[in-house]
């Protein structure tokens, strides 16, 4: 049997590829201290990374929704206010309306209405005019704001 060969530490042969610098950086232990360093499943760490995205898109959607949601409500209240400010400007007016007083619009006949300043309460008994549309009052910006209408 033939002589086992010792080799001191000092004597012992280094492999060039497993030493480095930077410690910190190679995807194994550097000694037996190390923290153990195990791979990590790829699949489950897309598969986490999505539904974390899809979650994150989601809720961003969900709140750009919302926002339309009430951009939608704004722009069909101006389009109200725009749309019962030309009836009114069509209508008989037989005065001046005065900026945040409130008016009464009525029916007179076919397309015909009348902007009164008596409400449906203040005529007594009837109506002189077809029906009663709407209470609405002047903005400054000269549009009309529906305050009531008949059910």
């Amino acid at each position: 049997m033939g002589k086992k060969k010792r080799y001191s530490k000092d004597h012992e042969q280094k492999n060039p590829e497993n030493i480095t610098d930077q410690p910190g950086l190679i995807p194994f232990p550097h000694h037996l201290g190390s923290a153990v360093i195990k791979p990590e499943d790829k699949g489950k760490i897309k598969g986490r990374a999505m539904a974390a995205m899809k979650e994150q898109t989601e809720r961003q959607m969900a709140q750009l929704y919302a926002q339309m949601k009430v951009l939608a409500q704004q722009a069909n209240h101006i389009k109200e206010r725009v749309n019962i400010s030309e009836k009114i400007y069509q209508s008989e007016i037989n005065f001046e309306p005065v900026i945040g007083h409130v008016y009464f619009l009525y029916k007179k006949s076919g397309d015909v209405h009348v902007l009164s300043m008596i409400s449906p309460e203040e005529w007594g008994k009837e109506i002189p005019y077809q029906s009663y549309l709407a209470t609405v009052k002047l903005l400054s910006d000269h549009t009309w704001e529906v305050i009531d209408r008949p059910q």
